[in-house]
């Protein structure tokens, strides 16, 4: 492939995955510079897998990501494989739906298929000549004070290796960051939330979609709800997300579609009652967990990006996104210290950890506005006034979601302006309504004096 920058630069750099799209997209970006590459999946060659075994839930593609993918080329090629969604399709107990836009018009998100994704990386890395790809061998051990990795191959042998760079993409539950957690002053801590989820299936009907195609469908229920993304196939997957309590009180298929028939009674005839029965239970509910550590990097040996350093719950869909944006962050530091990666790796844990530290928490945020907050009028209501105030003031008012969604301010920064705009608009709003309550009080004293004595109005509540 084209576009070397450095050829005659040469530098050895190892990337860890498990099926984790963020480090074979490293592998691009490592690679155009001209550095050698080496990347180690335990799992078997995922664009000839038979079948692919893994974490479900359909990826989100937005900004951050897209920006990530453009900057290697592949931006175009991903993009047509995905769905867009303009916004939440919201259903109600009754069956009544309606839609909630993400953003302004031509602002929307992509539905993307992971194992596609994870095959359309491999093979862009696979096109660099100085990347080697090797598949079921699994990471054993990092030895940090000698810098090698061990690994066992599927037929138990063991091997050794070093390289100048370490990095460690290899999911939430890292065997990298375990060497981490022997290092002095290095903060880590995970969270498992009281929630599962598990997954369905909406079929195509009759060749098409049996719902509209660009949205995010929800079925919110205040303590849990159902959301379904499109797929290219015509299907919809649902995920189901509910306490685990929840999900242990339904052990046989009539309790599942007498649930369902309570909750969610319009979802029955797109699912279909035989295949509710028995998807619910061909797997067991799965865990979610939100994982913040600091810092990400040892010396100038090693790094870890993506769920290996933040892993957080899948409700704003800015998993991939902040990994993603993890590469290009990184691609831009090299930028700017000349690829000198004792200086990188320091400003990159500097950087990084506020930011994933607070997307992490918006992600928690988000599921109680998708399970609950978007059946509240006056959530409806700011959404519609912070959206006019963005029209009317672009660059003074951005929604918290444009920000996170369809920009690439720090997410640290998102939360700080969002909360600074709250303030504001919500101190607008409630002068605005004492305004009009102490109005309303006067015209009905002057013009109505019959139905309001002196006594009265002392006594009435403005609101204040």
């Amino acid at each position: 492939m084209e576009g070397f920058e450095n050829e005659d630069e040469y530098f050895e750099i190892e990337m860890l995955l498990n099926w984790e799209p963020v480090g074979a997209l490293n592998a691009c970006f490592f690679a155009k510079r001209g550095f050698q590459v080496e990347v180690y999946e335990a799992r078997e060659d995922i664009r000839t897998a038979k079948d692919v075994k893994g974490r479900s839930i359909n990826l989100a593609l937005s900004h951050r990501g897209r920006q990530a993918l453009k900057a290697i080329g592949i931006e175009d090629q991903i993009v047509s494989k995905g769905i867009p969604m303009n916004g939440r399709m919201i259903h109600s107990h009754s069956g009544k739906k309606s839609s909630i836009s993400y953003g302004t018009k031509g602002q929307y998100i992509l539905s993307v298929d992971r194992a596609n994704l994870n095959r359309e990386l491999l093979f862009a890395a696979s096109q660099y000549p100085n990347v080697k790809l090797n598949f079921e061998e699994k990471l054993q051990h990092y030895s940090a004070e000698k810098g090698v990795l061990t690994f066992i191959r599927c037929d138990s042998a063991t091997f050794e290796v070093s390289h100048d760079l370490f990095v460690g993409c290899d999911g939430a539950f890292s065997t990298m960051r375990k060497e981490f957690m022997r290092q002095s002053r290095f903060d880590y801590s995970h969270v498992y939330i009281p929630h599962g989820y598990m997954e369905l299936t909406i079929p195509p009907k009759n060749g098409d979609f049996s719902m509209e195609p660009n949205f995010l469908h929800i079925w919110p229920r205040n303590t849990f709800m159902m959301i379904a993304l499109p797929n290219m196939d015509k299907s919809f997957t649902c995920t189901l997300f509910m306490p685990f309590e929840d999900f242990e009180k339904l052990t046989t298929g009539d309790e599942v579609l007498q649930f369902f028939k309570k909750y969610f009674p319009d979802s029955i005839p797109l699912i279909g009652v035989e295949a509710l029965k028995q998807d619910y239970f061909r797997l067991p509910a799965q865990a979610m967990i939100s994982v913040k550590c600091s810092s990400y990097h040892i010396s100038s040996k090693c790094v870890l990006m993506g769920d290996a350093a933040h892993a957080v719950v899948p409700f704003y869909g800015q998993g991939m996104n902040a990994g993603f944006e993890d590469c290009i962050v990184f691609d831009e530091l090299m930028n700017q210290f000349h690829n000198d990666i004792s200086k990188c790796l320091p400003e990159f844990s500097r950087l990084r950890v506020p930011d994933d530290h607070a997307i992490a928490d918006l992600a928690m945020y988000n599921y109680v506005e998708m399970r609950k907050h978007v059946n509240s009028k006056w959530f409806i209501f700011r959404k519609n006034v912070d959206n006019f105030l963005h029209f009317c003031m672009p660059k003074t008012i951005v929604p918290l979601y444009t920000m996170v969604t369809f920009t690439r301010i720090r997410y640290h920064e998102v939360i700080q302006r969002s909360k600074w705009q709250s303030k504001v608009i919500n101190t607008v709003l409630f002068v605005m309504g004492a305004s009009a309550t102490v109005t309303g009080a006067v015209f009905l004293f002057k013009y109505s004096p019959k139905l309001l004595d002196i006594q009265q109005l002392q006594n009435w509540n403005f609101g204040f």
